[in-house]
């Protein structure tokens, strides 16, 4: 019987990109995912008589059942280009990819809803506390590295670099209606309305770029168009001339006849973000890792949580190509294989 790879509508454009990218630079077949696509995620089931949520062996030895992911709409497109690839290998795994943000994430995976919580950020200590009042044990992988990136629209050709303080001019809470033109961020702009859109409260993205431009979590004008969904923002970015947002980088990478990407300029000149400067660590402060969380029990009781998995780590640089992240350093490759190997 043949098992879909579950994929949230917002994401089903994007899977197509995969698709391509998978096509160019792995040479795995994806003939069938046009089919899979229009496959309903509730008529997966087992192929023997465990549960789908339980799982277990089929009677070729291999595995079967259901691996339930969600969080991150940043890191969602990373597990949909996982869950593809290792359909490849087993169809009798419905691994489904659903994207809360990284906050809804984690309250479902703390609920012992979900087996894997996508997140690009680390969990935050109320959180964690959740977690150990539900009785939920789990280990962070970091699985990519990501530049959340600062796009324009194309027809702005007055913007090439920003400086981090401009950045905070834009986007501090105290900007909120006092800076409302690129006239107002350096006088060499124009006079052209800023229209602004980034990520929810809800998104680690959210998180990540709030602390790293404005210093603080959470602080930040309300006056944007906020979404968990990056594809929000590439539309609403897309649609207007005066228009500035903040996302992950892959959408960026992904968009690039809609999307201008600006540089950045943390303190040591203007940075382009990409594969060697996020690596590296000059596309600062934007630069990230992105993260996995493994419920431990899920790994170790559900033969299908933990194959899938294996492979997730296993093929990490091939993943991280088609689905345009930042491939793991070998520091990275070798702790995430450890950690594997301590839940075994």
């Amino acid at each position: 019987m043949r098992r879909a790879v579950c994929v949230s509508s917002p994401h089903r454009e994007r899977l197509s990109s995969v698709k391509n990218a998978l096509r160019g630079r792995t040479g795995l077949a994806v003939l069938g995912l046009s089919a899979l696509l229009l496959t309903g995620c509730g008529s997966a089931g087992s192929t023997d008589n465990t549960s789908a949520a339980e799982g277990g062996a089929t009677e070729a030895g291999g595995v079967s059942g259901a691996v339930a992911v969600d969080g991150s709409s940043t890191v969602a497109p990373l597990s949909e280009a996982a869950a593809e690839q290792y359909r490849q290998t087993n169809e009798s795994v419905n691994v489904s990819v659903a994207t809360s943000g990284t906050g809804g994430g984690f309250k479902k995976f703390c609920a012992g809803e979900t087996d894997i919580s996508n997140a690009s950020r680390p969990i935050k200590e109320e959180e964690i506390a959740e977690c150990e009042a539900n009785g939920i044990e789990y280990t962070e992988v970091v699985m990519a590295n990501d530049g959340l990136s600062v796009v324009a629209n194309p027809a702005n050709d007055w913007a090439q670099c920003l400086t981090v303080e401009q950045l905070q001019t834009i986007w501090g809470p105290e900007s909120e209606g006092q800076v409302m033109s690129w006239k107002d961020v350096d006088p060499s702009f124009p006079d052209e309305p800023l229209d602004l859109y980034g990520a929810g409260t809800d998104s680690g993205t959210f998180d990540y770029f709030t602390e790293a431009i404005n210093g603080e979590e959470g602080a930040i004008r309300t006056d944007y168009s906020p979404s968990e969904d990056d594809n929000v923002t590439v539309q609403g970015v897309s649609g207007s001339p005066g228009a500035l947002g903040f996302l992950g980088l892959s959408y960026a990478l992904e968009n690039p006849d809609t999307l201008k990407l600006l540089d950045v300029d943390g303190g040591e000149g203007c940075i382009t973000p990409s594969e060697e400067t996020v690596q590296d660590g000059s596309y600062a402060p934007l630069g990230r890792p992105l993260f996995i969380y493994v419920a431990n029990a899920s790994y170790q009781d559900k033969p299908q949580v933990q194959d899938f998995v294996d492979f997730y780590v296993e093929n990490s640089t091939e993943i991280a190509q088609a689905a345009q992240f930042i491939g793991l350093t070998d520091e990275q490759m070798q702790k995430a294989q450890d950690q594997l190997a301590e839940l075994n």
